[in-house]
């Protein structure tokens, strides 16, 4: 079995983490909700979600998908909402592979505190892009993430590949 491993992340996963107090937006919700796609790295919307760029990737690329409706649980999603998150992960996925050329994904849930939600009242699908060796010895021994293209870049050009094929 591989294993994937992602050290840098551990500053972000023990960094105190305020959920949103109840009755206020999560942050998915103001992102959301905001008209600055570019400053959110929103790289597309649709009618009941929207993917946006994650600011901590495990790799370049890791797009998470959301639903507008602030939920911790599928269960409070319409089919029809249920059906619009699939489809824009699947253009997400399409649209990584056009512009990212990985050669794999994991593609997943975390429901849940102790199942790792960093956002638990608000649930997202994420999407990772992979390669052969992505997770190399500079995550290994200087606990660092390389991540070679800058979050603006990469948004920019999904941005464009998701418009084009809409």
């Amino acid at each position: 079995m591989e294993v994937l491993h992602a050290p840098w992340r551990i500053d972000y996963i023990l960094a105190p983490k305020r959920p949103a107090p109840p009755g206020e937006p999560s942050l998915f919700t103001r992102i959301g909700q905001s008209n600055d796609d570019e400053a959110n790295y929103v790289v597309a919307r649709a009618r009941s979600c929207y993917a946006v760029l994650n600011t901590y990737p495990y790799n370049g690329g890791h797009i998470m998908v959301v639903p507008y409706k602030q939920t911790a649980n599928f269960d409070d999603l319409t089919d029809e909402e249920m059906l619009d998150l699939m489809k824009l992960l699947r253009r997400c996925q399409h649209a990584l592979t056009a512009v990212m050329k990985p050669q794999g994904f994991n593609i997943g849930v975390n429901l849940g505190k102790l199942a790792g939600a960093g956002i638990v009242e608000h649930l997202h699908i994420h999407i990772v892009p992979r390669w052969e060796g992505d997770v190399n010895f500079m995550a290994v021994i200087a606990g660092t993430s390389v991540v070679p293209e800058a979050l603006k870049d990469i948004a920019a050009k999904l941005r464009a590949e998701l418009a084009a094929n809409l």
